[in-house]
C-alpha cells in the first residue's frame, strides 16, 4: 500500500471544475513532483490534501487511513505538513519559537502548568528548545535561533518554514514552489536540502515547482496537471520528454 492514495478527487468553484478526477499514489520515501502551467490546479490539490477545501468527490487515504474532509489541524496531526508559495512565518517571533510552534503536536503541558510555571512546564519547554535547535542545526540556522524570523534573508526564511513543518513530525511533506524567488545558488542549495530531508528523516515529499532544473534533478516521479485534469504521470525523464507535456507546459 502506498503512503498516499488519492482517487477521483474533484472540486468545483462557481461551476468551474478546478480539479477533475485527480489521482495520485505516492510510495513511502519518494520525491514526487506535481507540475503544470499557472492555474492548472496544483495549489488547489494541496489545499484539498490539507483540509483547506473539502472535495466534492473522491478519497484521500494517508498510510491506510481515510482523511477525506477532515479539518486542517486534524490532517496535520495525522501526518501531512506543508509550506506555502508565499512564505508564512510568525515574523515577529524568533527563529527558535517558529520551530517550537510546530512542536506542540508532540509536546504538551496543561494550561494550569503554563500559568503557574509548574515543573512540567519547564521540562517540556526544555525538551522543545532542544528539539527545535536540532532541527535548526539541520538547516544551518542554529546560529540565528534568537533572530526575529522577519530579519532572516529570503532563502533562510524558506528553510525556516520547512524546519517548522518538519517539527510537526509529518509522514508526508508538501512543498509549494519552494524555489520561488531564489537565485540559482539558493536553488542548488535547496535541492541538497530536500535530498537531506528525505534521507535524514526518511521523509516522503510531494512538491509543486516551476523550476525544471530542480524538478528533473530531484523528483523521481511526476504528475502533470492542465486545466485541472491529469495530462500524464510517470517517471520524471519519461514525462519531461512527452511531446504533450512540452506543448502544454513548456509552451513549445
Amino acid at each position: 500500500m502506498a503512503l498516499l492514495d488519492v482517487d477521483n478527487l474533484s472540486i468545483s468553484f462557481g461551476g468551474l471544475r478546478a480539479v477533475d478526477d485527480f489521482e495520485i499514489h505516492i510510495e513511502k520515501g519518494q520525491l514526487y513532483g506535481l507540475i503544470g502551467p499557472n492555474g492548472a490546479g496544483k495549489t488547489t490539490v494541496f489545499n484539498l490534501l490539507t483540509g483547506v477545501y473539502k472535495p466534492d468527490e473522491g478519497n484521500i487515504v494517508l498510510d491506510g487511513k481515510n482523511i477525506t474532509g477532515q479539518k486542517t489541524i486534524e490532517i496535520n496531526k495525522e501526518g501531512i505538513a506543508r509550506t506555502f508559495q508565499n512564505i508564512r512565518l510568525f515574523k515577529n517571533m524568533t527563529v527558535l519559537d517558529n520551530v517550537k510552534a510546530g512542536l506542540h503536536n508532540s509536546h504538551h503541558y496543561s494550561t494550569l502548568a503554563g500559568i503557574f510555571r509548574l515543573p512540567v512546564y519547564f521540562k517540556v519547554e526544555k525538551e522543545m528548545d532542544e528539539r527545535a535547535l536540532e532541527l535548526l542545526e539541520v538547516f544551518d540556522l542554529a546560529g540565528e535561533a534568537d533572530y526575529l524570523a522577519a530579519n532572516l534573508p529570503y532563502g533562510k526564511q524558506r528553510k525556516l518554514e520547512i524546519a517548522r513543518a518538519l517539527a510537526t513530525e509529518p509522514k508526508l511533506l508538501l512543498l509549494d514552489e519552494p524555489a520561488a524567488g531564489m537565485n540559482p545558488n539558493e536553488t542548488k542549495e535547496l535541492m541538497d536540502t530536500i535530498r537531506l530531508i528525505r534521507d535524514k528523516f526518511d521523509m516522503t515529499i510531494l512538491l509543486i515547482e516551476h523550476d525544471m532544473k530542480l524538478v528533473s534533478g530531484i523528483c523521481e516521479k511526476l504528475t502533470v496537471l492542465n486545466f485541472g485534469k491529469i495530462l500524464t504521470q510517470g517517471d520524471t525523464s519519461t514525462v519531461l520528454n512527452d511531446p504533450e507535456v512540452i506543448k502544454a507546459y513548456l509552451g513549445e
